[in-house]
């Protein structure tokens, strides 16, 4: 588990500046690792800090919380909450966020025990790739025994016929050649060879019925007296191993185990990140297409304060889950929101305006910068592309005088500027030709960019 000060600096290698943002949401993390260390009696009394960030677009809301999923082992479910309406309003319900959060903690559970079986799943798999690459001649195919055919009357038993015994020199030489198909397997050489396997479709219900939340599994239903479908495909070697590795896996895990553990992980240490709450604030209007938005509030209330949400896998508790929400509060103002849901956001943090110094560092400072992505770009159709620093400054101070004058979208506006500035280049890289290097400079970003602030030629980098 991080500390708050390595947290903040794995996420300063992608975000730039927010520090008080940062700092919080650290605390809000450590403090749940410090509460699983304690005694049952006081974990249970002890709540998480739940986080309200406040700040205009673009400055680092979101991509904290998309982080914060890749760095902590905990799962995470964004929300949008303008995809929610009120009891009684056609639209998705807000129990299906903590329905989200167990079906992403299953994920992660599930991946760590394919992790753990990872070795002998591969070698099951290898020796099924053998039988499947062993010449067929002589082999007898019996047809699939489904039992529904048989309580009807209308199929027999499968068959029992046993296979001839096979004499010595006949077992010698079926050991020899699985040796030698093992071998070339091992080595590489049949990666491109096809094979016939078999596949279960996986029945993804009607659509319909997803939509409403509805999801029914009719083998489930019927203990499994439904015969599974499955699909013959004819796929390369490399292919199969795959398929056959993740049906290998699927038998050695347990997930019944699996399901408990990820509905405790969801409980514990689930992260629900709201953004767009301030979509939701209520306003003077009492009628309207706006008229939900404080019924949608005292919705999400009770999972805040700490409710049951009746899920597929069973009942889960949301009484110890970290909700961070975030919004841009240009309309309306905390204030707007019902005080209930106020007090179940103790911790405010601001996130500031960017400054020219800020987009500056935001181009080429974080790991995966705007600038090191075109550069990795362009460098597959041989071109060096190299930014200078005055470019850099250049670039920085359109972007912020562009949000000045205009829609204020933070450090999205880059995008659209870095892509019109490199529009020529990017169209006419490729085909045959050597390394070319191309060096992207202050005069240059002048020249493609000439009407600085006019207004006439802002439209273009205006999402």
């Amino acid at each position: 588990m991080f500390t708050p000060r390595e947290t903040v600096e794995a996420l300063d290698k992608y975000i730039v500046g927010q520090d008080e943002a940062k700092r919080a949401v650290a605390i809000a993390l450590r403090n749940r690792y410090r509460r699983s260390r304690l005694s049952t009696e006081m974990r249970e009394e002890i709540t998480p800090k739940n986080i309200i960030m406040v700040g205009p677009t673009g400055v680092g809301k979101t991509e904290i919380a998309r982080r914060l999923a890749k760095l902590v082992d905990a799962p995470l479910v964004k929300v949008e909450a303008t995809k929610f309406t009120e009891v009684g309003y056609v639209g998705r319900d807000v129990d299906s966020i903590v329905r989200d959060l167990v079906e992403a903690s299953i994920r992660l559970c599930k991946q760590k025990r394919y992790e753990a079986v990872e070795t002998v799943a591969k070698a099951a798999a290898e020796q099924r790739l053998i039988e499947l690459l062993m010449p067929t001649a002589g082999k007898k195919v019996q047809k699939p025994f489904n039992p529904i055919q048989l309580l009807l009357g209308s199929g027999g038993a499968p068959e029992a016929d046993a296979d001839k015994e096979l004499s010595e020199e006949e077992k010698t030489e079926h050991l020899n050649k699985r040796q030698q198909i093992a071998q070339q397997l091992s080595n590489g050489l049949l990666e491109n060879e096809l094979v016939e396997i078999e596949v279960e479709q996986q029945n993804t219900g009607s659509d319909a019925m997803l939509a409403m939340g509805i999801d029914i599994n009719l083998n489930e239903m019927m203990g499994g007296l439904i015969p599974k479908n499955k699909k013959k495909r004819r796929v390369k070697v490399s292919e199969a191993r795959r398929i056959l590795t993740q049906e290998e896996s699927e038998k050695l895990i347990d997930m019944d185990e699996v399901i408990r553990e990820a509905i405790e992980k969801a409980e514990q240490d689930g992260i629900v990140f709201i953004d767009e709450i301030d979509k939701i604030a209520g306003n003077d209007r009492a009628s309207g297409p706006d008229v939900s938005r404080e019924g949608v509030q005292r919705d999400i209330l009770p999972i805040v304060e700490g409710c049951t949400v009746n899920t597929k896998y069973g009942p889960v508790k949301t009484d110890f889950m970290l909700f961070i929400a975030a919004g841009a509060f240009h309309v309306s103002k905390i204030s707007d929101l019902i005080p209930e849901l106020q007090g179940r956001f103790p911790i405010k943090v601001n996130l500031n305006p960017l400054t020219v110094e800020d987009y500056k560092r935001i181009l080429h400072q974080p790991e995966h910068a705007i600038t090191k992505q075109y550069e990795a770009l362009l460098a597959t159709d041989d071109v060096q592309l190299e930014f200078t620093d005055d470019a850099l400054d250049a670039i920085a101070r359109y972007a912020y005088n562009a949000n000045e004058t205009s829609e204020n979208i933070g450090a999205r506006r880059l995008h659209t500027i870095v892509e019109n500035l490199l529009e020529d280049i990017s169209f006419n890289a490729g085909g045959d030709h050597p390394m070319v290097k191309v060096v992207v400079d202050a005069s240059y970003v002048k020249e493609h960019m000439p009407s600085e602030l006019n207004g006439e030629d802002l439209g273009r980098f205006i999402l």
